[in-house]
Protein backbone atom coordinates (compact mmCIF):
# COMPACT_ATOMS: atom_id res chain seq x y z
CA UNK A 1 0.00 0.00 0.00
CA UNK A 2 1.36 3.48 -1.13
CA UNK A 3 1.03 6.55 1.24
CA UNK A 4 0.92 8.68 -1.60
CA UNK A 5 -1.78 11.63 -1.94
CA UNK A 6 -2.54 10.93 -5.59
CA UNK A 7 -5.04 9.27 -7.18
CA UNK A 8 -3.87 6.02 -7.94
CA UNK A 9 -5.40 4.43 -11.33
CA UNK A 10 -4.30 0.98 -12.57
CA UNK A 11 -3.95 0.48 -16.49
CA UNK A 12 -4.42 -2.99 -17.35
CA UNK A 13 -3.57 -3.46 -21.23
CA UNK A 14 -3.32 -6.22 -23.47
CA UNK A 15 -4.37 -7.65 -26.49
CA UNK A 16 -7.52 -9.31 -25.08
CA UNK A 17 -7.73 -11.84 -27.53
CA UNK A 18 -10.18 -12.82 -25.89
CA UNK A 19 -10.39 -11.16 -22.94
CA UNK A 20 -10.58 -14.09 -19.62
CA UNK A 21 -11.12 -14.44 -16.28
CA UNK A 22 -7.51 -14.44 -15.41
CA UNK A 23 -7.77 -10.53 -16.71
CA UNK A 24 -9.90 -9.70 -14.55
CA UNK A 25 -8.78 -11.50 -11.31
CA UNK A 26 -5.16 -10.00 -12.17
CA UNK A 27 -7.23 -6.19 -11.95
CA UNK A 28 -9.25 -6.82 -9.53
CA UNK A 29 -6.51 -8.22 -6.83
CA UNK A 30 -4.50 -4.91 -8.35
CA UNK A 31 -7.83 -2.52 -7.84
CA UNK A 32 -7.75 -3.86 -3.76
CA UNK A 33 -3.96 -4.01 -3.06
CA UNK A 34 -2.67 -0.88 -4.33
CA UNK A 35 -6.17 0.98 -3.35
CA UNK A 36 -6.71 2.31 -6.64
CA UNK A 37 -10.47 4.42 -7.51
CA UNK A 38 -10.67 2.31 -11.16
CA UNK A 39 -8.75 0.16 -13.33
CA UNK A 40 -8.85 1.28 -16.68
CA UNK A 41 -8.88 -2.06 -19.79
CA UNK A 42 -7.10 -0.46 -22.48
CA UNK A 43 -7.48 -2.82 -25.26
CA UNK A 44 -4.19 -2.70 -28.12
CA UNK A 45 -4.92 -1.18 -31.39
CA UNK A 46 -2.05 -2.38 -33.59
CA UNK A 47 0.62 -4.26 -31.25
CA UNK A 48 3.78 -4.27 -32.33
CA UNK A 49 5.04 -7.54 -30.87
CA UNK A 50 2.30 -9.41 -32.65
CA UNK A 51 4.01 -8.59 -35.88
CA UNK A 52 2.88 -11.65 -38.75
CA UNK A 53 0.75 -13.11 -36.04
CA UNK A 54 -3.41 -13.16 -36.72
CA UNK A 55 -5.46 -10.34 -34.15
CA UNK A 56 -8.89 -10.63 -34.49
CA UNK A 57 -10.12 -7.20 -35.84
CA UNK A 58 -9.87 -3.82 -32.93
CA UNK A 59 -13.38 -3.36 -32.32
CA UNK A 60 -14.24 -7.07 -31.81
CA UNK A 61 -11.37 -6.68 -28.90
CA UNK A 62 -12.52 -3.68 -27.89
CA UNK A 63 -16.13 -4.99 -27.37
CA UNK A 64 -15.54 -8.03 -25.95
CA UNK A 65 -13.24 -5.88 -23.33
CA UNK A 66 -16.07 -3.85 -22.40
CA UNK A 67 -18.93 -6.95 -22.19
CA UNK A 68 -16.50 -8.64 -19.68
CA UNK A 69 -16.04 -5.56 -17.72
CA UNK A 70 -19.60 -3.63 -17.89
CA UNK A 71 -20.66 -4.75 -14.55
CA UNK A 72 -17.55 -3.76 -12.34
CA UNK A 73 -17.78 -0.04 -10.63
CA UNK A 74 -14.37 0.72 -10.70
CA UNK A 75 -13.41 -1.37 -14.13
CA UNK A 76 -13.53 0.83 -17.39
CA UNK A 77 -12.29 0.40 -20.58
CA UNK A 78 -10.27 3.03 -22.98
CA UNK A 79 -10.74 3.21 -26.92
CA UNK A 80 -7.16 5.05 -26.67
CA UNK A 81 -4.86 2.60 -28.31
CA UNK A 82 -8.07 1.28 -30.50
CA UNK A 83 -8.79 4.73 -32.03
CA UNK A 84 -5.13 5.97 -32.90
CA UNK A 85 -3.54 4.94 -36.20
CA UNK A 86 -0.33 3.26 -36.68
CA UNK A 87 1.20 0.84 -33.89
CA UNK A 88 0.57 1.01 -29.70
CA UNK A 89 2.96 1.49 -27.86
CA UNK A 90 2.78 1.49 -24.14
CA UNK A 91 4.82 4.62 -24.44
CA UNK A 92 2.78 6.46 -26.01
CA UNK A 93 -0.28 6.00 -24.28
CA UNK A 94 0.98 6.82 -21.18
CA UNK A 95 1.78 10.53 -22.35
CA UNK A 96 -1.30 10.68 -23.70
CA UNK A 97 -2.72 9.81 -20.41
CA UNK A 98 -0.13 11.64 -18.70
CA UNK A 99 -1.25 15.05 -20.83
CA UNK A 100 -4.98 14.65 -20.02
CA UNK A 101 -6.21 17.19 -17.57
CA UNK A 102 -8.33 14.89 -15.94
CA UNK A 103 -5.10 12.83 -14.75
CA UNK A 104 -3.53 15.35 -14.08
CA UNK A 105 -2.86 14.48 -10.41
CA UNK A 106 -2.77 10.72 -10.91
CA UNK A 107 -0.16 8.05 -10.26
CA UNK A 108 -0.45 5.08 -12.45
CA UNK A 109 -0.10 1.49 -12.15
CA UNK A 110 0.55 -0.45 -15.25
CA UNK A 111 -1.01 -4.10 -14.51
CA UNK A 112 0.75 -7.10 -16.68
CA UNK A 113 1.55 -10.30 -16.27
CA UNK A 114 5.19 -11.34 -15.00
CA UNK A 115 6.02 -13.19 -18.58
CA UNK A 116 5.48 -9.82 -20.11
CA UNK A 117 7.63 -7.72 -17.65
CA UNK A 118 10.71 -9.84 -18.53
CA UNK A 119 10.32 -8.35 -21.99
CA UNK A 120 10.63 -4.83 -20.73
CA UNK A 121 14.03 -3.83 -22.05
CA UNK A 122 12.68 -4.93 -25.85
CA UNK A 123 9.62 -2.62 -25.31
CA UNK A 124 9.86 1.05 -26.56
CA UNK A 125 11.30 3.57 -24.40
CA UNK A 126 11.22 1.21 -20.77
CA UNK A 127 13.54 3.94 -18.84
CA UNK A 128 10.94 6.29 -19.26
CA UNK A 129 7.75 3.96 -19.27
CA UNK A 130 9.36 3.08 -15.56
CA UNK A 131 9.49 6.91 -14.94
CA UNK A 132 5.62 7.56 -15.85
CA UNK A 133 3.84 4.73 -13.74
CA UNK A 134 4.34 2.46 -11.33
CA UNK A 135 4.91 -1.65 -13.38
CA UNK A 136 3.29 -4.04 -11.76
CA UNK A 137 4.06 -7.95 -11.80
CA UNK A 138 1.78 -10.33 -11.86
CA UNK A 139 2.57 -14.02 -10.97
CA UNK A 140 2.05 -16.14 -14.02
CA UNK A 141 2.49 -20.16 -14.02
CA UNK A 142 6.14 -21.34 -14.99
CA UNK A 143 7.96 -18.14 -13.87
CA UNK A 144 9.17 -16.99 -10.70
CA UNK A 145 9.67 -13.05 -9.38
CA UNK A 146 13.78 -14.38 -8.78
CA UNK A 147 13.77 -14.13 -12.74
CA UNK A 148 13.79 -10.36 -12.18
CA UNK A 149 16.65 -10.57 -11.24
CA UNK A 150 17.94 -10.76 -14.73
CA UNK A 151 16.69 -7.01 -15.53
CA UNK A 152 18.84 -3.99 -15.29
CA UNK A 153 18.51 -2.44 -11.77
CA UNK A 154 17.13 0.82 -12.78
CA UNK A 155 14.05 -1.13 -14.22
CA UNK A 156 13.69 -4.03 -11.74
CA UNK A 157 13.53 -0.99 -8.76
CA UNK A 158 10.53 0.06 -10.56
CA UNK A 159 8.56 -2.69 -10.53
CA UNK A 160 6.55 -3.86 -7.49
CA UNK A 161 5.11 -7.83 -7.57
CA UNK A 162 1.71 -9.09 -6.92
CA UNK A 163 0.59 -12.44 -5.88
CA UNK A 164 -3.04 -13.35 -7.41
CA UNK A 165 -4.78 -16.90 -7.19
CA UNK A 166 -3.04 -18.25 -9.97
CA UNK A 167 -5.47 -19.39 -13.21
CA UNK A 168 -4.37 -21.65 -15.53
CA UNK A 169 -6.03 -19.64 -18.57
CA UNK A 170 -3.87 -17.78 -21.39
CA UNK A 171 -5.72 -16.35 -24.63
CA UNK A 172 -3.64 -18.80 -26.93
CA UNK A 173 -5.12 -21.44 -25.22
CA UNK A 174 -8.95 -20.27 -25.51
CA UNK A 175 -7.93 -19.50 -29.18
CA UNK A 176 -6.59 -23.30 -29.91
CA UNK A 177 -9.75 -24.97 -27.29
CA UNK A 178 -12.60 -22.67 -30.05
CA UNK A 179 -10.29 -23.94 -32.92
CA UNK A 180 -11.34 -27.27 -31.89
CA UNK A 181 -14.65 -26.72 -30.81
CA UNK A 182 -13.75 -27.46 -26.87
CA UNK A 183 -15.62 -25.61 -24.20
CA UNK A 184 -14.48 -22.14 -23.32
CA UNK A 185 -17.28 -21.84 -20.24
CA UNK A 186 -16.34 -20.83 -16.81
CA UNK A 187 -12.95 -19.55 -18.73
CA UNK A 188 -14.20 -16.26 -19.75
CA UNK A 189 -17.53 -14.49 -19.18
CA UNK A 190 -20.68 -15.98 -20.75
CA UNK A 191 -20.96 -12.30 -22.68
CA UNK A 192 -17.62 -12.97 -24.18
CA UNK A 193 -18.55 -16.29 -24.95
CA UNK A 194 -21.87 -15.08 -26.19
CA UNK A 195 -19.68 -12.76 -28.61
CA UNK A 196 -16.99 -14.82 -29.36
CA UNK A 197 -19.63 -17.61 -30.64
CA UNK A 198 -22.15 -14.96 -32.66
CA UNK A 199 -18.98 -13.48 -34.88
CA UNK A 200 -17.46 -17.08 -34.93
CA UNK A 201 -14.35 -15.64 -33.25
CA UNK A 202 -11.09 -17.54 -33.80
CA UNK A 203 -12.22 -19.95 -36.27
CA UNK A 204 -10.09 -21.28 -38.57
CA UNK A 205 -9.66 -18.32 -41.35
Amino acid sequence: MTNSSKRRIGIMGGTFDPIHYGHLRAADEAHAAFDLSEVIFVPTGHPPHKVGDTVSPAEHRYMMTVLATVDCPYFSVSRIEIDKTGKSYTIDTLRQLKAMPEYADTEFYFITGLDAVMDIVSWKNPEEIMSLCKFVAVNRYGYTYKRMEELPEDLRSAIVSLEIPLLAISSTELRDRIRRDRSIRFLVPPSVEHFIRKYLLYKVR
